[in-house]
Parts: structure tokens; sequence; C-alpha cells
């Protein structure tokens, strides 16, 4: 199901909670969708049925992780969790390509396409958010200290 579809089927109750506004969870929470399909394949086959379980909860953490840094009231806390969520998008890639001979190239291309974006998106978030706790107003400073020699 293309993600269009897929976003006109949310339930309401997701679409009118302000976290549906950020790009990233819903491109995660679509990509749990499709790792659900591709985490049923992969128990059939005895080469993956162990990989499964990973992707599934790899992937799983990504929305998650977007979703509770977002109700985080510090920029700290919600940068923190969104790193959680970048690490969790690498692991799943990595989980995604043990998948690969179960899977297909055209699956695990799209699926690495998705990543990447997600990634790129966690990648610009978490320093804003790092940005906007460690920033500081400036302020003039005046000081006279006529002991203290100035600096060569």
């Amino acid at each position: 199901m293309r993600f269009e579809e897929w976003a006109a089927e949310m339930p309401e109750a997701f679409k009118n909670d302000p976290l549906w506004s950020v790009s990233v969870y819903k491109l995660a929470t679509y990509l749990s969708y499709l790792a659900g399909h591709d985490v049923s394949k992969l128990t059939k086959d005895a080469r993956t049925q162990k990989v499964a379980s990973q992707l599934y909860r790899a992937v799983g953490s990504i929305g998650a992780n977007i979703a509770e840094g977002y109700s985080r009231q510090s920029s700290r806390d919600q940068a923190r969790f969104y790193e959680y969520a970048l690490g969790s998008a690498r692991e799943s890639r990595h989980w995604y390509y043990q998948a690969r001979l179960v899977l297909g190239e055209d699956v695990l291309a799209h699926r690495f396409s998705l990543l990447t974006h997600i990634i790129r998106l966690l990648l610009k978030m978490i320093p804003t958010q790092r940005a906007h706790y460690i920033a500081e107003e400036s302020a003039p400073y005046f000081a006279d200290f006529p002991d203290i020699p100035a600096p060569p």
C-alpha cells in the first residue's frame, strides 16, 4: 500500500494529535505498517525467523521514541529520544539487510530509501533540539580588573 493510501486510512485519533504533523513520525509509523507485512514473510522462512523479531522490535522503536521525545518538555529530553529513534532506524536498516534474501531487492531498496529519509530527518532534528537547549542569549559583558594583565 502506498503512503498516501495508508495515511488516508489512519484513525482520526492519530490524525487529530499534533504529533501527526511531524513528518518523520508519519514515515516511521508507515514503516511499521510495512514491517508487519515483511515480518510475516520472514517468519515463514527458517533462515530469517530470528531476524523477524529483531526487525519488528527495531522498526517499532523508531516511531515510539519519536512519540515519546515529542511529548517531553525539555529540548534536551526530546533530543535524547530522537537519538534513540536514530539508533533504532540504523538498527532497522541492518536487520533489513539481513532479510534481503527472503524479501528481495525491490523491497530492500524501498525500505532502505524510507529508512534513509527517516535518518536524514532525525539528523536535522537532533542538533536543532540540542542547540535550543544549550543556546544562551548573548549579553553584554563589562569588566574592569586593573590588577589582571591583558592577554598578549
